[in-house]
């Protein structure tokens, strides 16, 4: 009889433990929002959503649709961002960290909602990515808005401008004429637009037209009430980028990272180069190795600048636990936050690595 109560004792005490251990395991780290530059609004939607008990997946949707339809800085949704042609085109990704489900649309037309119709590749495909006119086509037969202009008057004012001076900057190398808008035709001899030098890090011959408000992307991470994370992001691309051009807002690992086991990531800048490094799928492997979020990004960074130092970027690393960091190159760096026991969205500086 002794041994019965003993027996029933334990098992009352391990029920105890594992419950204690759930409520800790839940006290305070989430559900959180994080997401690159001051966007208040697209990140108070994206809480607004997550703190109601629903998933990190419409979190960071409804996040990152928030900032399309504001036109975050002129360089997310429709009316900014015009290629050489004088056309805004959308990219964009979302990423379920439980299921490692990834959807992506790029170079995508005549429709404004990019991180829906990203969720729809996710959800309603078998795919991860679909691209140009053919994602636009697939939106619109999934329900999306379209065909719609994704010019505006300021993005058309802005090309024009461009235009008068000569297609100066653009994202041309090797090519004549030097000072023109073209047509353009391969320049010949053994020029390149970079040269490495005895240390191994790569000179650019870039045009310094990389900024906050001309080359630029939300990246969007959620963690829910099950401690479920998702990351998501929507950008128009490079001003002037020439017609075709895809950076790195719709590459998984790249611009924004998510696996439940360990955390989340999200990036911004010269996407042309920052895709070459996938840093958020580094910072999450660095996390997963252990290291604290400040370390992983500052690594992650610190990888491309070594062969880069001229680049331009940013990263922002969230673990599991809701602990976060961010580390940038090139620039100074701001990140969002809201989280259990914030009266309202705050607002991280980072500055630039030495």
């Amino acid at each position: 009889m002794a041994a019965r109560y003993i027996v029933a004792a334990l098992v009352l005490l391990i029920f105890s433990f594992m419950a204690l251990g759930q409520e800790i395991k839940n006290s305070g780290q989430y559900p959180l929002v994080v997401s690159t530059w001051p966007f208040l609004q697209a990140v108070r939607a994206a809480w607004k959503v997550v703190d109601s008990g629903r998933s990190a997946v419409d979190a960071v949707v409804e996040g990152c649709s928030t900032c399309e339809e504001l036109r975050c800085d002129g360089t997310v949704g429709p009316g900014g961002s015009p290629d050489e042609n004088g056309e805004t085109t959308i990219d964009a990704l979302v990423m379920n960290g439980a299921t490692m489900e990834v959807g992506a649309v790029a170079a995508m037309r005549y429709v404004k909602d990019g991180i829906r119709a990203a969720q729809l590749v996710m959800e309603n495909t078998m795919h991860t990515m679909l691209v140009g006119d053919q994602a636009s086509a697939f939106a619109i037969s999934m329900g999306l808005a379209g065909p719609t202009n994704l010019s505006s008057t300021e993005s058309i004012g802005k090309w024009g401008k461009w235009k008068e001076n000569n297609c100066q900057p653009n994202f041309r190398q090797n090519v004549l004429p030097l000072n023109g808008c073209g047509p353009y035709h391969p320049r010949g001899g053994e020029a390149s637009c970079m040269n490495a030098n005895p240390s191994g890090k790569i000179e650019l011959i870039r045009s310094s037209h990389v900024g906050i408000h001309n080359h630029d992307t939300i990246s969007m991470a959620a963690i829910d009430r099950m401690g479920h994370i998702a990351v998501g992001t929507s950008t128009n691309g490079a001003t002037f980028k020439i017609p075709g051009r895809v950076g790195d807002g719709p590459i998984a690992g790249s611009s924004a990272y998510a696996d439940d086991e360990v955390g989340a990531c999200g990036a911004t800048g010269d996407g042309d180069i920052m895709m070459r490094f996938l840093p958020c799928y580094q910072a999450v492997e660095n996390m997963r190795l252990g290291m604290e979020p400040m370390v992983a990004a500052k690594d992650a960074i610190a990888r491309i600048a070594r062969r880069f130092p001229d680049f331009v970027g940013a990263v922002f690393a969230v673990n599991k636990k809701g602990v976060h960091a961010g580390a940038c190159h090139g620039w100074t760096f701001q990140y969002s936050v809201r989280k259990q026991g914030m009266d309202d969205v705050e607002v991280f500086t980072v500055l630039p690595s030495e």
